[in-house]
């Protein structure tokens, strides 16, 4: 689906351009903004695979297995029945933790390891429902709490921004109150679906 709205985009942009007499003007952008691109991607990538390089430093010297005991207490409430030190729970501790850093790219294949141990702790006989544990998953990893934005700071210092870090007590406010809402709707969503199926 997302390859025809970029196909789409750039056929609308064109025709505009021709239509405008500013097909010159579409071409030294398509020029110019190539380079841009391949910069952006080059900086952004450095930063991934350094947070990256980090994390699996920790999964491989037991510092996840440390932090999955410190926020078992937390993480048993919000997810039933998983084990404490299980694998699904340090893949998911791994998972937070990347998104607090601001490294969402960084996170989402320790957010794939999570739902197949997940999977595979409830062992559940229907793989084509999503469970209550995989449901809270996926939405704590689309709104996640952020404490330190690095993908967007890194955006903004690309772009010329003096102050890149500037936008922490706003990114802490609205991804608090995403946090809480996301979480609060998963609980009670839940509720109602368990009273259905009785």
């Amino acid at each position: 689906m997302m390859k025809w709205i970029v196909a789409g985009m750039m056929i609308i942009s064109a025709m505009f351009a021709a239509i405008n007499g500013r097909m010159g003007e579409l071409s030294t952008a398509l020029l110019e903004e190539c380079g841009g691109a391949v910069q952006l991607a080059l900086t952004l990538t450095g930063m991934i695979c350094l947070w990256s390089g980090i994390m699996r430093v920790a999964q491989s010297s037991g510092l996840t297995e440390k932090l999955a005991k410190i926020s078992a207490p937390i993480l048993s409430l919000l997810f039933r029945g998983l084990k404490k030190s299980g694998k699904a729970m340090q893949y998911i501790t791994l998972n937070i933790t990347a998104n607090i850093l601001g490294l969402g790219n960084a996170s989402t294949p320790f957010g794939i390891a999570a739902m197949r141990e997940i999977e595979n702790e409830e062992n559940s006989p229907r793989h084509d429902i999503a469970s209550d544990n995989m449901i809270m998953l996926t939405v704590l990893n689309t709104a996640s709490l952020q404490l330190v934005p690095t993908t967007a700071a890194a955006l903004r210092l690309r772009y010329g921004s003096e102050a890149p870090m500037e936008i922490l007590p706003a990114v802490w406010i609205t991804s608090v109150c995403a946090l809480a809402a996301a979480v609060a709707a998963v609980k009670i969503c839940g509720r109602i679906s368990r009273r259905k199926r009785l």
